[in-house]
Formats: C-alpha cells, sequence, structure tokens
C-alpha cells in the first residue's frame, strides 16, 4: 500500500473514450417527450444542439471516442491528481481512509471544462459561431467561456442574477477569456423581459437562465446552446473523472466502500459514479450518495415526474426528480446546485434504488470546507463542501464503529472565488435554510401534465 499524498497518472492515462452508463442500466431511459407529450426527435433537438451531440444523447453504445482535439485541452490540467487525505483522516481521529478526485487543477477551477471542451469542439465542427449559456455559481461559464475562444466561438453567458452579485471575479474571468456576461433574467429575451415584469427585483434561477439561454440560441441560426449539467451527453463527457479515479486507486490498491459526490443537476455524480455503477450491478458492495443542500432537496424531497428543464417550458419534459420548473431556490451560497430538477439519468438510477442520496444544512457545509481546508490546505467551493460534510459525517460514524472504510469524494473545485461566502460565514451572517414543505407541494402543483 502506497504511502503517498498524491496518486498521479501519465497524460498517455487520459481515457480514450467516454463511458456511457446508458448501456449498463437495469431499465433503458425514459424518452424525452415533446410539448405534444410525444418522444421528442433527433431533428427536434437540432435546432440547438450539433448532431454528434444529438447522437450522443440519444446512444445506447457503451463507450465513445474522445476526439484527438478534445484530449489535446485535456492534457492542459488531466490527468488530474488523486489525494488520499491523510491529514483530515488524522485529525478526524478516524479509521477510514478518505480519498479525493481534485478537478480543480483545471484552468476555470473545477470539472466543468470537461464537457464544454468536447461540446465546443462539435459545435466548430458543425460550423457553429456563437454559443449560448447558463451559468449559476460561474462555474460553467467560466469553462466555457476558456473552450470557447479556443475553438474561435462567441459565447454569452446568462448568469443567474444573485451569483452574478455574490461572484464578481467569477464574471471577470469570463470576460478575460472573451465571454460577454450577463445578469439573469435579461431585458434581451422574452424570458427575461416577463420575468423583470412580474418582479422587478428577481434574483434569477437555473431554470430562469436556461430559458434565456435556449430562446436565444433557437432564435439564431448561427448560435447553438450549451449546458454545463443535467442532459446525458454533458454526464458522458464527465465520465473521464471516474474512470481516471479507478485507475488511480488500483495503482495503490485500493477500492472504494462509499462514494460522495455533491449533487446539483447531475454531472459530478454521473462523472466520477457512472464508471464504477458496472461493478455494482456485478454485485460488488459500493455505495453512492449524492450529497445536495437542504434548501434544494430535489432527489430527498422532490416528486419523480415528467417536467421542463427551465422556467418557461422551452425545454423537452424529462423524467426526473424535480421540484417544479416554476421553484426560486433561496440564495443560498453554492450557486451550482440552485437547480429545481436532476439528469434524467441520475434520477431514474436514485429511483430504481442504485444511487442514495442525502441532504445537508448550509452551515455544516462551511463547518466541512474549513475542517478540509485546514488540514489539506485547499479552500473547496462551497458546492464541494456538500460532499466533505457527507463524508466527514460518514469517517465519524467509521469512528464510533470501528470499520476502516475506503470513503471517496469529488472535490469538484476550489472557492478562491467563493471567498464572499466564506467570510459571510466566518462573521455569522449565514443561516440553514430548509425548503418549506407547503412551497414544495405549490411548485409541483403545475408540473405539466404528461
Amino acid at each position: 500500500m502506497s504511502d503517498n499524498h498524491k496518486i498521479l497518472l501519465d497524460e498517455k492515462d487520459i481515457p480514450t473514450h467516454w463511458y456511457n452508463v446508458v448501456a449498463d442500466m437495469p431499465n433503458p431511459p425514459a424518452p424525452y417527450l415533446g410539448p405534444d407529450g410525444q418522444p421528442v426527435t433527433p431533428d427536434a433537438m437540432s435546432t440547438i444542439f450539433p448532431p454528434a451531440l444529438v447522437e450522443q444523447e440519444m446512444s445506447a453504445q457503451r463507450w465513445i471516442e474522445i476526439p484527438e482535439p478534445v484530449r489535446e485541452i485535456y492534457r492542459l490540467w488531466r490527468p488530474s491528481p488523486l489525494y488520499r487525505a491523510r491529514r483530515l483522516e488524522q485529525a478526524l481521529g478516524t479509521p477510514a481512509k478518505i480519498y479525493y478526485k481534485y478537478e480543480g487543477v483545471s484552468p476555470a477551477g473545477s470539472h466543468k471544462p470537461n464537457s464544454a471542451a468536447a461540446q465546443a469542439y462539435y459545435n466548430q465542427q458543425a460550423g457553429i459561431k456563437r454559443l449560448t449559456t447558463e451559468t449559476g455559481a460561474g462555474q460553467w461559464g467560466s469553462s466555457i467561456a476558456l473552450v470557447g475562444g479556443m475553438f474561435g466561438l462567441d459565447v454569452r453567458v446568462y448568469m443567474v442574477k444573485v451569483s452574478y452579485q455574490q461572484k464578481p471575479f467569477r464574471r471577470s474571468m469570463m470576460q478575460t477569456w472573451g465571454a460577454e456576461v450577463l445578469a439573469s433574467p435579461s431585458d434581451l429575451t422574452q424570458a427575461g423581459r416577463e420575468a423583470l415584469a412580474a418582479d422587478a427585483n428577481n434574483p434569477g434561477s437555473l431554470g430562469l437562465a436556461i430559458s434565456e439561454a435556449v430562446e436565444e440560441a433557437a432564435s439564431r441560426s448561427d448560435t447553438n446552446y450549451t449546458l454545463g449539467s443535467v442532459l446525458n451527453h454533458v454526464l458522458l463527457h464527465q465520465t473521464v473523472i471516474g474512470l481516471e479515479t479507478r485507475k488511480q486507486l488500483e495503482k495503490v490498491g485500493d477500492y472504494p466502500d462509499v462514494i460522495f459526490a455533491p449533487c446539483g443537476g447531475g454531472s459530478n455524480v454521473g462523472g466520477m459514479m457512472f464508471p464504477f455503477l458496472a461493478d455494482k450491478a456485478a454485485g460488488k458492495e459500493i455505495r453512492l450518495v449524492a450529497v445536495e443542500p437542504d434548501s434544494c432537496p430535489t432527489l430527498t424531497r422532490g416528486h419523480y415526474a415528467y417536467d421542463f428543464g427551465d422556467t418557461v417550458g422551452l425545454t423537452p419534459l424529462m423524467l426526473m426528480y424535480t421540484l417544479g420548473h416554476d421553484f426560486m431556490p433561496p440564495s443560498i451560497h453554492a450557486g451550482g446546485l440552485r437547480y429545481h430538477g436532476d439528469s434524467a439519468l441520475v434520477s431514474q438510477l436514485y429511483k430504481e434504488g442504485i444511487l442514495e442520496a442525502v441532504a445537508v444544512p448550509q452551515l455544516a457545509t462551511f463547518e466541512a470546507g474549513i475542517s478540509f481546508a485546514k488540514t489539506e490546505g485547499i479552500v473547496p467551493a462551497p458546492e464541494s463542501c456538500h460532499a466533505i460534510r457527507a463524508t466527514i459525517d460518514e469517517a465519524m460514524h467509521c469512528k464510533e464503529t470501528g470499520e476502516s472504510k475506503t470513503l471517496l469524494f469529488t472535490l469538484s473545485g476550489h472557492g478562491h472565488f467563493d471567498m464572499g461566502s466564506y467570510d459571510k460565514y466566518l462573521a455569522g451572517e449565514l443561516e440553514d435554510y430548509e425548503y418549506p414543505e407547503a412551497a414544495i407541494k405549490d411548485a409541483l402543483s403545475h408540473l405539466p401534465q404528461v
């Protein structure tokens, strides 16, 4: 057994193929539906996505080759390091072993460029000139701004207004890479204008920002839409995380008993957990746990139903856990987790009992993030703090039982642009917010009838 803190791979070990979990799911995914209640056709999706991504979205092929231009960009930061959190283990006094895969080494500071590089490449190959997208915390917007410039594409980012205000340096970074950044809701789209007319102080939501970005992309032939989570092709691209992690653990002769990942739309969960799912299906004892905020408890308190991926209803209907497409999340400091729905793949696997989910309160996540920063040195993004919280809780349970489990989590990004959130936590200005059951029921009452 290695006593290294870092477990590293060579650039030649970057995966050559993405792993498509659809090939190994117990049941095929439910189809996306159009406004007429019929399955969405590839032609319909091609109005905002290039053909290659539409094909990936609907593919059941187990392995999909990563184009060499995408792997070339991956080489800027991949393979990312896997760490053994020895100092955290010692501080907790736990017999558990804790590993974390650190995706904050990418230029954008998170795991999001794993899909951004692929999406920009396929759009460029299809002759597209402009991309629109939404972003919450700014990690996805940063990522598409970064790679859009590499492929010569213009990028417009609709950034959720509360995050636009909370995270000005994320905005600066996107603009440095050449993107245009707008606070959402904006007055440039019908969706934005209607939201502002109803509430001039609307703080925005990911669902509303998606509506704006999709509306613009659908109205221009030179423009396509990109997104950082939820859809199958995005989770497919993120599987480089879990594929590398498997190789790294094999190098030290270890295997996880429990994997934790923060969950907003599902890209982090799918990216780390899907490559381990076939093992679980084959009988391997492994727990796969998605961790979400109490204030936006999509899996743990949402309803499994067909719903829109955006607020206005421009996207196809997806069978997923949802809090209702017009759910307006509270302005917590983990913007990447403020989403009303979840990946259809993650939702189905949770429904079938293959994935688990827990919800954790805001203050406890920051407490965990600070414990991690003090021991391991990395200041984690608020989203990542959710996985750290659940991992620490499991490690302390192991301390009580004496079990020496192997725990693994995704440290999906650093918190260098989130220090305002840490300031508020340290000043005692943050509070826990559990979303009221009555508000959830009200939002769910507006689900589309399918």
